[in-house]
């Protein structure tokens, strides 16, 4: 008896709901199903439809009127329409699954999961408080849910609440930042969930309305830290460069040109470069070859300019052979603006590895970091000899290394150099 009375009052609470749903008023749905008033008014505020007072007393819908339901799509995010939630209502009240349910309308059984998580009518006591909750799914009230979640222009949160907008505004005049607002409003108001609001939300009202009325009712305008009154746009197209002297020698055209030699670093001939800088405008040239690990140092002449690291640069190759000047990757530092004059001298292609991404130079990185041991930062380069820079070289490259199964990096070039002029294939 007890279930059939709850059965009678969930079909009573679905039927006032769609009354309502109707354009019926309180006082009307409740004569007309035969409860009280306060009832309806509880039932509507149970299953969350979105209704205000009016003036009059009479009860009118907050979604704008011009506002039509969005049709259902199809294909790829398709929407449900009413009739498919009518479906599911009807299919659900004969006990159906959800996943027999989702295989009849044609739809992937998370799209039934998701509209009844969403959707679903639950009152009563729950279970983490000893009692049982009833719940049931309405068409009418998912299709209502549906087009206020959609409708547009929405109510902004500030304009919503006075209190909030009032509190944002203070905070604000008093040096607050958005995100420091967010904040301190949590700390101000533990409490009260009507009195949050994300730092995101604040920018928009600041920068994404056209006239912002926020902005105009802030006592100081500096209460922005940054002194702007609009957001630097961001445009999806990626941006124009500069940088010149980069095309066609970034690290995609590297890989495009020597794909298998580059990631499984069997062939000689691609060597990674850098500066390591120092005060004084001092600075060292670093070359490694990737296969044999093997270091090029050279010290430039107390100047950084492009056309002074360009000629260090070729004088340190001059004397290498063929076989092993295949490429030099280095980053994107204006000091190789001038890098076609190397490649013509030299006859070696340069590449650029991608900004903020020493990773794709990593042997070189290693190397500069075992210099660091030789040379500690706020090492001045021009108090340095020549030959003292060639000491360090000889002991990098007379340094058995493990990657190499003990050999050092000039025997491991030696070899690879014997190997080329042999005839020798050097995948093997």
């Amino acid at each position: 008896m007890a279930a059939i009375s709850r059965a009678a009052s969930k079909r009573l609470r679905l039927q006032v709901l769609d009354l309502m749903l109707a354009g019926g008023t309180s006082k009307s749905v409740a004569e007309q199903v035969g409860v009280s008033g306060t009832s309806v008014r509880r039932w509507c505020q149970q299953a969350g439809l979105h209704r205000a007072q009016g003036w009059a007393g009479k009860d009118v819908s907050v979604i704008p009127a011009n506002v039509a339901p969005l049709p259902a799509r199809t294909g790829h995010a398709r929407r449900l329409s009413l009739a498919e939630r009518t479906k599911i209502e009807l299919r659900l009240n004969d006990g159906w699954s959800q996943s027999r349910i989702a295989d009849d309308l044609g739809v992937h059984r998370s799209t039934i999961s998701r509209e009844l998580a969403r959707n679903t009518l639950r009152w009563g006591r729950s279970c983490k408080t000893g009692g049982p909750a009833d719940s049931a799914y309405n068409a009418a009230t998912a299709q209502h849910h549906t087009d206020y979640r959609r409708a547009r222009p929405k109510t902004r949160k500030l304009h919503a609440h006075p209190a909030l907008r009032h509190q944002v505004l203070r905070l604000l005049t008093h040096g607050h930042s958005p995100p420091q607002v967010s904040v301190r409003l949590r700390h101000l108001f533990p409490d009260d969930e009507r009195m949050r609001i994300s730092h995101e939300s604040i920018y928009q009202e600041l920068y994404l309305q056209a006239r912002s009325v926020l902005l105009q009712e802030l006592k100081v305008e500096v209460a922005l830290r940054s002194g702007r009154t609009g957001r630097i746009p961001a445009s999806k197209l990626p941006p124009a460069s500069k940088r010149t002297w980069l095309q066609g020698c970034l690290l995609a055209d590297r890989e495009q040109m020597f794909a298998a030699e580059i990631c499984e670093r069997k062939i000689p001939g691609h060597w990674e470069g850098d500066l390591v800088v120092g005060p004084g405008n001092s600075a060292l040239i670093t070359l490694v070859e990737r296969v044999s690990r093997f270091t090029l140092l050279g010290r430039l002449p107390g100047a950084r300019d492009s056309e002074t690291v360009i000629d260090k640069l070729t004088q340190m190759v001059e004397s290498l052979p063929e076989a092993v000047l295949r490429s030099l990757t280095w980053d994107q530092g204006s000091e190789m603006a001038k890098h076609a004059r190397f490649t013509v001298a030299t006859g070696c292609p340069v590449f650029f590895a991608d900004p903020h991404s020493p990773w794709q130079r990593g042997t070189n990185e290693n190397l500069n970091g075992q210099l660091r041991y030789e040379y500690p930062k706020g090492t001045n380069f021009n108090t340095l000899t020549d030959q003292d820079i060639q000491d360090t070289q000889d002991r990098l490259n007379h340094r058995g290394r493990v990657i190499l199964a003990g050999m050092t990096p000039a025997e491991k070039l030696d070899e690879l150099i014997a190997q080329a002029q042999d005839g020798v294939a050097l995948t093997t």
